[in-house]
């Protein structure tokens, strides 16, 4: 069984111990690295291309929020998943417009953690309950302040992009093209006024899109 590699990335060396003794007794999970901060954590990424970053915020040489856009631009296949114990404004939002795919409290319990590693490798996004409540609230406002509505065959692209597929995948399931799929992502974006296809999927499961509800 092909087992889902993790980098793990946080400051504090017991935490990092922690994470590692726990993961690795997980069947489906592999801990192939560990980095103290940003800049090791990108040469880490760089040279192992692992599924799934395990990611705290604050960090000395390169805070978390940065080191999310650059992984990003370096493998845009590797998954991140924040796990830090701010749950403020100024890091939440940053965090997910910056291309996270998870945003955790390190109050989590461990069997949940592995889960949601799991889930954010399933291309779906995870949220601690808390950090949930925030963007939806911002999503309300936005949504208040917008005046135009997808339409049907956007509605039912945001369904899927909840379920984690790819353009791709999408495009099969709707029997359009790639391009198609994608003038219909960015008009999502655009009207909803969202970021990314991660804040797309959140919205999705907020209004009981994703379950075609």
């Amino acid at each position: 069984m092909d087992k889902i590699s993790v980098l793990v990335v946080d400051d504090h060396p017991v935490v990092r111990e922690g994470l590692r003794i726990f993961l690795e007794l997980q069947p489906d999970l592999e801990v192939v690295g560990e980095a103290a901060d940003g800049v090791e954590a990108l040469e880490k990424v760089g040279q192992m291309l692992p599924d799934v970053v395990l990611m705290d915020l604050v960090m000395p040489r390169m805070d978390g929020i940065t080191t999310i856009r650059q992984i990003r631009a370096l493998s845009p296949s590797t998954r991140i998943l924040v796990l830090t114990s701010f749950s403020e404004d100024d890091k939440v939002f940053p965090a997910v417009k910056a291309g996270a795919h998870g945003y955790l409290m390190k109050d989590i319990r461990p069997v949940e953690l592995a889960e949601s590693i799991r889930s954010v490798y399933r291309g779906e996004a995870t949220l601690h309950p808390e950090i949930a409540k925030k963007l939806m609230d911002q999503l309300a406002e936005d949504e208040e302040k917008s005046e135009e509505k997808l339409t049907t065959r956007e509605t039912e692209v945001l369904r899927l992009i909840a379920q984690g597929r790819s353009n791709k995948e999408i495009a099969a399931a709707l029997y359009i093209s790639e391009k198609t799929v994608k003038t219909h992502v960015s008009n999502i974006l655009q009207k909803l006024h969202l970021a990314d296809r991660t804040q797309a999927a959140l919205y999705a499961v907020h209004m009981k899109i994703a379950a075609g509800t």
